[in-house]
């Protein structure tokens, strides 16, 4: 019972880690319909970022404040490539995912991992230092569900605002926005800055529970996050009361939970061939779920 019980334990704490960045990639991917592959670069930048300057002497949680805008910069630079030099959505994120490895490379100085054990983090200084012994030890749990509680609310009061509208409608309808005289470029960039500042800020507090970071953290991100959204929003498609970062965010959950069961019964060298076949059956049920909603529509 113990052992199932660590088990759930983990896979709720890698969720709500993992689901930051999950709603800032719901935002780029199916609100703006923009495969923004920025995401591979952009959750080392707030490891590497969150461990140069705790190791500084920063504060915990002023560093995750401040990795958060540094993430959404880069994604404004996403957008910038693609409004105003007209590069295309993938080559975008391509060119930002390359420069950020040397950007994190030069955060690190040369180095490709930095560790901080036994620096102060979100996890072990204040408020949580003050937590009763018998809650204290369920602290990573208790600290990131608060976070991605956080982050969710913003945003679903953000995308309720007059301006989350319209970035919604950049995504849906790109000139009913040009009616309203709004430029749907900016919006890009604003979505793109607010995905990847989520990206950037999940980084931050996986670098903090690991005490570590390391320029390569972020390979196959943006496959882990789409798989989430699209696990999210097939399964819970139709449940229309249900808010859209709530599906991301279940379906982080569903996606670790099985990528678990993989891990426990394949061997470590399938792990990335379970994650892409996981990832290939999410984006078949989602094109089936669309099919039959177009049927049933129809």
């Amino acid at each position: 019972m113990d052992i199932i019980l660590g088990l759930v334990k983990s896979v709720l704490e890698e969720s709500f880690i993992y689901g930051i960045m999950v709603m800032g990639v719901y935002i780029t991917y199916k609100i703006l319909d923009f495969p923004d592959l920025s995401v591979d670069g952009t959750f080392p930048l707030g490891a590497c970022a969150t461990a140069a300057l705790i190791t500084a002497g920063l504060n915990p949680w002023l560093a995750c404040v401040l990795v958060f805008l540094l993430g959404m910069l880069a994604g404004a630079f996403t957008g910038f490539l693609h409004v105003k030099l007209k590069v295309a959505d993938l080559l975008s994120g391509i060119i930002t995912m390359t420069a950020l490895w040397s950007v994190n490379l030069f955060i690190l100085k040369g180095s490709a991992i930095l560790q901080f054990y036994n620096q102060p983090t979100i996890f072990t200084s204040a408020p949580v230092s003050f937590l009763p012994e018998g809650i204290y030890k369920y602290r990573v749990l208790l600290v990131t569900f608060l976070i991605v509680l956080a982050v969710k609310l913003l945003l679903d009061w953000f995308l309720r605002t007059k301006a989350g509208l319209l970035l919604r409608a950049a995504g849906d309808n790109a000139q009913y926005v040009t009616a309203l005289a709004r430029d749907q470029g900016r919006m890009k960039v604003l979505g793109l800055a607010i995905g990847n500042g989520c990206t950037a800020l999940a980084g931050a507090v996986f670098a903090q529970q690991a005490e570590s970071a390391s320029v390569s953290i972020g390979t196959g991100m943006v496959v882990q996050a789409l798989a989430a959204v699209i696990i999210g929003t097939s399964v819970l498609g139709r449940l229309r009361r249900v808010g859209t970062t709530t599906k991301a965010l279940a379906g982080t959950v569903l996606y670790k939970a099985i990528l678990l069961v993989a891990m426990l019964y394949l061997p470590p060298n399938a792990l990335k061939l379970a994650m892409a076949a996981l990832f290939v059956a999410a984006l078949l049920t989602d094109r089936l779920g669309r099919k039959k909603g177009g049927v049933l529509h129809a």
